[in-house]
């Protein structure tokens, strides 16, 4: 019986050769090299790859920077011409408004011209009635009155006109509002984008982050819409100016038109209380000379009458003469010579008291005329009188309102009208009241 010490059992497997062992070695050796000379060229090219995207990932990053820092200009830039088209649109808007309060306020102003001018209608209606005339003053004071009416229109057209430029400037001052605000918002979102980099806590991975957006514009609409914002408000500032400067024109020209024609009116109105001066001076002047002349003839009818008396007393004697040489008797009571020169004395009193008497007849009757005359003098001198109280009147009123608009203390009522007496020399044909 053989003694074994240990158990010789191989384990149920299958065994392999020596060379089969050595064969599978070597093949694992030559795999392991194979995979480490991959794993090494793998390494290069990730660390070339690494190397180069993260080159490529700093450029496109730093070219989006540069593309936002460009963007950020670009609006800023924008922002500040429409910031400054804004202002002076504002200060445009400003402009305007002052000038049509200033025509709102002239056109305001022309009630009171208009006034005077009813003032002066009254007035001078009440004239009497030989001094109703169509004169020079009364066409000039209508065509200062239809000055005023087309001023009137004109300024309150000019008005309208303002009211709608500043209504269309309002409008685009909203959109110039509404544009600078979105730029300001972009501007904040452009900027916020810009400072984030690849280390901040807000940045996250978005669903379709490069979706285009809803209602999006492209750059060459957005710069177009940009444009057109800053065109159209340049455009109605220029034509807000236009405006303006058509409303202090149409204003002046309506200020120069009424004071030229107040003054050709003024200046006609003294023309025309001078000529009524002066044909009240030749009235008077006439009535003087009627009044001597009055007294005159006043004179030759007393004359006249003393002498009819006295030729009556003669014509008595005579026909006494006569009627008492009827008396004689008989043969006596002849046709002699002292009766033929007595019936001849007879006729020519009679003759001399018919040509005395009708001398009488014609100076009363021209005495009569006379006094006729000057009552129609004295009436006529008197709506004269009456009538340059009314035209110095209006000069007055004028005058007054003048130093009203003026803010003037009206300290001589009668200055403009002792002014113009003054300038015409006339102070010794008006006559001292």
């Amino acid at each position: 019986m053989a003694f074994h010490s240990l158990a010789t059992m191989s384990k149920p497997i299958p065994h392999i050769s020596f060379a089969d062992w050595k064969y599978r070695f070597g093949c694992l050796s030559k795999v392991a090299n194979a995979r480490l000379a991959d794993t090494d060229a793998i390494r290069g090219v990730s660390r070339t790859l690494q190397n180069e995207t993260l080159i490529e990932q700093n450029w496109a990053t730093h070219d989006s920077n540069i593309a936002m820092t460009e963007r950020i200009g670009e609006l800023d830039n924008w922002l500040e011409i429409i910031r400054k088209a804004a202002d002076r649109l504002d200060a445009e808007i400003h402009s305007l408004q002052v000038e049509k309060d200033l025509t709102e306020r002239e056109l305001d102003s022309f009630a009171g011209p208009i006034g005077v001018i009813n003032d002066v209608f009254i007035s001078r209606d009440g004239r009497l009635r030989s001094e109703m005339t169509y004169d020079e003053a009364d066409s000039e004071i209508k065509t200062e009155l239809m000055i005023l009416e087309n001023n009137q229109q004109l300024l309150a057209k000019c008005c309208k006109k303002a009211w709608e430029k500043l209504s269309v400037l309002s409008e685009v001052r909203i959109k110039i509002k509404m544009e600078l605000e979105d730029k300001l918002e972009a501007l904040r979102v452009d900027r916020t984008q810009r400072e984030l980099d690849s280390k901040s806590i807000v940045i996250s991975h978005k669903p379709e982050a490069t979706r285009t957006p809803k209602n999006f514009y492209s750059y060459e609409n957005w710069l177009d819409h940009t444009k057109s914002i800053k065109r159209m408000a340049e455009n109605e500032m220029t034509d807000a100016a236009a405006m303006r400067e058509s409303l202090y024109v149409c204003r002046q020209r309506a200020i120069t038109l009424l004071q030229a024609q107040q003054e050709r009116t003024e200046h006609i109105i003294r023309r025309r209380i001078f000529a009524t001066q002066q044909a009240r001076n030749e009235l008077y002047f006439q009535q003087t000379k009627l009044k001597d002349a009055m007294q005159r003839a006043l004179h030759d009818i007393e004359g006249l009458e003393n002498s009819l008396m006295a030729k009556k007393n003669s014509l008595k004697l005579a026909e006494t003469r006569l009627e008492n040489r009827t008396q004689r008797p008989n043969a006596e009571l002849c046709l002699d010579t002292a009766y033929d020169v007595l019936c001849v004395e007879v006729e020519k009193q009679f003759e001399i008291h018919r040509c005395l008497q009708e001398k009488l007849d014609e100076c009363r009757s021209n005495f009569n005329l006379l006094a006729q005359h000057t009552q129609k003098i004295t009436l006529d001198m008197e709506k004269k009188d009456n009538a340059l109280m009314i035209d110095k009147r209006l000069l007055d009123i004028r005058q007054e309102y003048k130093e009203k608009q003026k803010g003037l203390a009206v300290i001589n009522p009668n200055a403009q009208t002792d002014f113009n007496i003054q300038c015409t020399n006339t102070q010794d044909l008006i006559p001292k009241t």
